[in-house]
C-alpha cells in the first residue's frame, strides 16, 4: 500500500468516525438545541476529511472540484440552517422570537 492509499484511508476513517459520533451524539442528546451542536462538526470537520480523500484520489478533476463545493456549500449554510432551526423551535415554544420576560434586561 502507498503513502496515497493510507492517507486515503486515514481521511475516509477519520470522516466516518466523525459523522458516526455526530449520530450518536444526536441520538443521545436531550433537547433540539443540544442536537443542534451534533450538526457542526458533522457538516464540517467530516465532510472535509471525506472530500479531502475525494480529493487526494482524484485530484482537481471534475470529482475533486464537486467535492470542494460541496464542503464550500456545507459551511456557509449550516449556521445559516441552525439559527433558523433555532429560531423556529423558540417561535414554537415561546410564541414569539423576541426575548420573554425573564430574560429581558432593564437599561437606564
Amino acid at each position: 500500500m502507498t503513502a496515497k492509499g493510507v492517507l486515503i484511508g486515514v481521511l475516509l476513517t477519520g470522516g466516518a468516525v466523525v459523522e458516526l459520533g455526530c449520530c450518536l451524539g444526536l441520538l443521545a442528546a436531550p433537547t433540539l438545541e443540544d442536537r443542534l451542536h451534533f450538526l457542526t462538526p458533522a457538516s464540517s470537520v467530516g465532510p472535509v476529511l471525506i472530500a479531502g480523500a475525494i480529493v487526494t484520489r482524484e485530484s482537481l478533476d471534475h470529482r475533486g472540484i464537486v467535492a470542494i463545493v460541496v464542503v464550500a456549500f456545507l459551511t456557509v449554510f449550516n449556521p445559516v440552517i441552525s439559527h433558523a432551526t433555532a429560531r423556529a423551535a423558540r417561535i414554537r415554544r415561546t410564541g414569539d422570537w423576541g426575548p420573554g420576560p425573564r430574560e429581558r434586561v432593564r437599561r437606564r
